[in-house]
């Protein structure tokens, strides 16, 4: 059983001073003190003052039992004293004696009670600073898994306890166990109980009733599925489902028995293209109407009188009793087939006038179809002619840049330094095969001479692939090839600088006159000839002198004797 011991270097106040409060000797300063530094120090304290002690685990020593509350049995926060020599927290020792004074349970597991020493008073108690910067000077660790802190309880207090990261906490909304860094997280996207705005109609609800809100929020945008429209708010969805050019519905005449079911766009295309098979659905309807109005009978067809009935053989044409019934139902009858078959007449009629309208409009519509359609093509060809235009502006605008670039960099002496940066991407590139050479700009023997460039493999090429740089001379077709001497007899020395200025890598050849590498161009350049193993890529590793900022030099020099 862990015993509530003494410090070593208790004050000596903790009994003197209590001992003479109770004979009555110094009771003021020895009760009231205590408590009202209590009071002050609770009332000036931060937050952690109400908190109970720390855990055992924060300690980085092996935990003495000096250290310990004896009623929460963790570290001692802002420890107190109590008369009996035990010590508690602060928050400890003020909940325990909230009711008024209790005996000290350590004394009676020690067998040391003793009245009235161990009876807890909050008045007779008093701060034990001496444990306190003991305690405060302890090494401690940070006892929340993944947490790295280390340092002294005094830091872990006032710096770090209630601020890990690595906390566990309780949301106070779903009361789910998260760590401290993921609390802004989890309050915005993961709380089964945090509240949201509709991005909508900026209503407020719970994050589980967002489907339910879904459903009845009348700005939530939906989608027409006959012409595909999106984010139409359901608010707004009857209004385009009567003017939605795809909507299908039932065609008007499907009273009188058409069973056309079309788009609203086309719908006034199928009553133009079908009033005639309308027209007959109406005076079917109507013949069935006279025939329901006055009973069964035979119909006949008279060009001069329309539909009639012929009358019934054997039917009583006389007698009181038939003629006051028949003559009843028949002007019943009558009344109701005259306003039907008026009904069908204005109906006719304007189906009439619907008809010229609609020919009348539809002319109009092919009349400005046509000029559009002029205009169309009009307005077309311009298109096409601004495109040639801006393609020969295009050629134009890429023969002077080539211009601009070749007199920026090209020598009329027969002499010409090559400067090739960003080594390492184009050896890169080259290794890769999307860029396995790359010529230099042209280059001039005189004014009016040769014109020439240079070609470099950076991972070789022919015998010297993957092992060394291959650098080529080539002869290019110029403005002025006509008066030069063929084919091009001039001695050629190609050299990798040495940016040191000591050794550079030279070599040196005399064209073959029989080659068609030399002869006068026919296209825009000749097969390229020269040094398959101009340069081992080994001296162009490490810190070499012949590489300086991803940079090399090579130098051309054209022999212009006999010119």
């Amino acid at each position: 059983m862990e015993m509530g011991v003494c410090f070593p270097w208790t004050p000596p106040r903790s009994t003197d001073c209590i001992r003479k409060s109770q004979t009555g000797r110094s009771s003021r300063t020895a009760q009231a003190s205590p408590v009202s530094d209590l009071k002050e120090g609770m009332a000036r304290s931060s937050p952690l003052t109400s908190l109970p002690g720390m855990p055992r685990e924060l300690l980085a020593v092996p935990m003495e039992p000096k250290y310990l509350c004896l009623q929460c049995r963790g570290v001692l926060r802002k420890p107190f004293q109590a008369q009996c020599g035990h010590r508690f927290c602060v928050h400890c020792l003020t909940q325990l004696t909230s009711s008024g004074p209790k005996p000290c349970q350590a004394c009676q597991q020690e067998a040391i009670f003793e009245e009235p020493q161990s009876i807890l008073k909050i008045s007779d108690a008093f701060p034990d600073n001496a444990a306190r910067r003991e305690i405060d000077s302890l090494p401690a660790n940070c006892p929340n898994e993944g947490c790295s802190w280390k340092g002294k309880i005094k830091e872990y207090e006032e710096g770090h306890e209630g601020k890990c990261e690595f906390e566990r906490t309780t949301c106070e909304a779903c009361h789910a166990v998260i760590l401290r860094k993921d609390q802004s997280l989890h309050n915005e996207r993961e709380c089964e109980e945090r509240t949201l705005n509709c991005k909508y109609c900026k209503v407020t609800f719970n994050f589980k009733q967002i489907k339910a809100h879904d459903e009845v929020c009348q700005r939530f945008p939906v989608q027409c599925k006959d012409c595909g429209k999106k984010k139409i708010p359901r608010e707004k969805f009857p209004d385009h489902v009567l003017s939605c050019v795809k909507s299908r519905t039932a065609c008007s005449f499907g009273v009188v028995g058409c069973s056309a079911v079309v788009e609203s766009e086309k719908r006034t295309d199928h009553e133009q293209s079908s009033y005639l098979e309308h027209l007959r659905l109406l005076l079917d309807e109507l013949g069935r109407l006279r025939q329901q109005a006055d009973g069964p009978g035979e119909w006949q067809e008279d060009s001069g009188l329309g539909l009639y009935r012929a009358p019934e053989e054997g039917a009583p044409l006389a007698g009181s009793g038939g003629r006051d019934v028949g003559g009843a139902r028949g002007a019943q009858a009558g009344d109701l087939l005259v306003k039907k078959v008026a009904a069908l007449e204005n109906i006719v009629c304007v189906l009439n006038r619907e008809l010229e309208r609609t020919g009348l409009t539809l002319e109009a519509f092919t009349r400005q179809h046509h000029l559009d359609q002029e205009k169309i093509d009009g307005l077309s060809n311009k298109v096409r002619q601004l495109e040639r235009t801006i393609n020969m502006r295009d050629l134009q605008l890429a023969e002077t840049e080539g211009t601009l670039r070749e007199l920026t960099y090209c020598t009329y002496d027969g002499v010409f330094i090559w400067k090739i940066t960003e080594f390492s991407r184009r050896r890169q590139e080259a290794l890769a095969g999307r860029a396995p050479a790359m010529f230099s700009p042209a280059f001039y023997s005189s004014k009016y001479g040769y014109k020439m460039c240079l070609r470099l493999y950076l991972n070789g090429d022919g015998t010297g692939r993957g092992s060394h740089l291959s650098l080529f001379f080539v002869v290019m077709r110029g403005k002025y090839d006509a008066l030069l001497k063929w084919p091009f007899s001039q001695k050629v020395t190609l050299m990798l600088l040495d940016q040191n200025n000591r050794e550079h890598i030279i070599d040196a050849f005399r064209p073959d006159v029989s080659s068609t590498s030399f002869q006068r161009p026919i296209s825009e350049m000749n097969i390229a000839s020269g040094c398959p193993l101009f340069c081992p890529l080994a001296k162009l590793a490490g810190k070499s002198s012949y590489l300086r900022e991803d940079t090399v030099f090579i130098k051309a020099i054209v022999d212009l004797t006999g010119l």
